[in-house]
């Protein structure tokens, strides 16, 4: 019988070692909200910039390999 104590206690220990930190848990704080520091504004800008290279790209090379004959 003192065997069956022993495991109890044993169990018990472990439950409230296990409970007992949760009930001191407290809420973090509201997160701070992200600011732009200009990395963004300067990627937009360079995608911009690459997408007119490459539609200009487009739009130049096959009209210097069409004659120029086209109407």
């Amino acid at each position: 019988m003192t065997r069956t104590m022993m495991q109890f206690a044993v169990l018990l220990v472990c439950l409230m070692g296990a409970l007992l930190p949760a009930v001191h848990a407290q809420a973090e704080g509201p997160a701070v909200p992200r600011t732009s520091n200009g990395s963004t504004i300067d990627q937009g800008i360079a995608y911009v910039m690459l997408f007119l290279a490459l539609v200009l790209t487009y739009i130049i090379h096959p009209l210097e390999s069409i004659p120029y004959n086209l109407f």
